[in-house]
């Protein structure tokens, strides 16, 4: 049986950015103090016009910010044609692998069923160091299989820290107190392993009981699911994780997913580019080498399969896209 959206880019997004996703506050440092992302209404200063010296620099930038190689990548192995549900031989897994091993010390994968269980034990082979995540939905039995494949995985010493369940709140696929015994359960299982929990930012400050529960916090965050312009997207990412860590004080917070999609519909202020997302990726891993940020980059590949969950744009998240072919630079 097949998953829905088993592996991030802000899964519930194409339903949730209308709605909850758009919950920020009307006045944040680094936008126009006007701006709301419910109504749309940031401070626009026009479209950026690039020159071919401009471009060059960036994409000079860029290729050096990813060879010099960042904290974590988001990975999901699916080549064109495959989707959620189908099986993933270890082959394949290996091949996407290599393919950026060499730029981030980091994966975080998505699943730990149809054949995602191998990939952290393959990524610790290559080098890579692992945050594993479980895979919880509406499906009972889908679940059971996602929390005993994460534990076993984990259990075979291949699990750096687990993740159970992305985005369950935000799409209301679980209350509040089964996805908490979820994590117990998981807690409980693995006593040494940091076990957390991923989802947008603001459900952290919502659900206070899933926040004390987690030995990690995971927050996604997604300007452009909000509307906010590019040039204006990092100030305001910073603002997201100073809301996850101020409603988990003390606690250990990494970003677990953030990014820019190069191709596809805008989406209010928010307007996929390739000058966009290069600039977006070098922005993102500036901040977090120079503050000791712990952040995973949405992602490694483009992965043609998302067009149905997402619109045109989710196919457009990759770094190298959907052929193992890098894309910028």
């Amino acid at each position: 049986m097949s998953k829905p959206h088993p592996d991030g880019a802000a899964s519930a997004t194409a339903n949730a950015a209308q709605g909850e996703w758009n919950e920020a506050p009307a006045r944040r440092s680094g936008a126009d103090p006007g701006a709301t992302t419910r109504s749309g209404t940031w401070a626009h200063t026009g479209p950026v016009v690039w020159t071919a010296e401009a471009r060059d620099a960036l994409a000079a930038e860029f290729r050096a910010t990813l060879q010099r190689g960042v904290h974590g990548l988001c990975f999901s192995p699916y080549l064109e044609g495959q989707q959620p549900g189908d099986q993933i031989g270890e082959a394949q897994i290996r091949e996407r692998l290599k393919i950026m091993r060499s730029h981030a010390r980091w994966i975080r994968s998505f699943s730990c069923t149809d054949g995602h269980e191998q990939t952290p034990r393959i990524a610790h082979e290559l080098g890579l160091k692992t945050l594993v995540g479980a895979w919880l939905g509406t499906d009972a039995k889908i679940n059971e299989a996602e929390l005993q494949g994460v534990i076993e995985v984990a259990r075979a010493g291949h699990a750096d820290i687990v993740a159970v369940g992305n985005e369950v709140l935000l799409r209301e696929d679980m209350s509040e107190d089964e996805l908490l015994a979820c994590i117990q359960r998981v807690k409980d299982a693995l006593p040494g392993v940091p076990v957390g929990y991923v989802d947008a930012y603001f459900l952290f400050e919502k659900h206070p009981r899933i926040t004390a529960a987690c030995d990690v916090v995971m927050t996604n965050c997604y300007p452009f699911w909000e509307g906010c312009p590019r040039e204006q997207a990092l100030a305001y990412m910073q603002t997201m994780v100073a809301r996850t860590r101020a409603a988990a004080p003390g606690k250990r917070v990494l970003i677990s997913e953030t990014g820019w999609p190069d191709q596809g519909s805008a989406f209010q202020g928010s307007v996929p580019s390739r000058e966009g997302a290069m600039q977006y990726f070098v922005d993102c891993a500036r901040w977090a080498e120079e503050d000791g940020i712990e952040l995973f980059y949405f992602a490694a590949f483009d992965e043609a399969w998302k067009v149905g969950a997402e619109g045109d744009v989710g196919a457009y998240w990759g770094l190298w896209d959907k052929d193992g072919v890098l894309k910028f630079g």
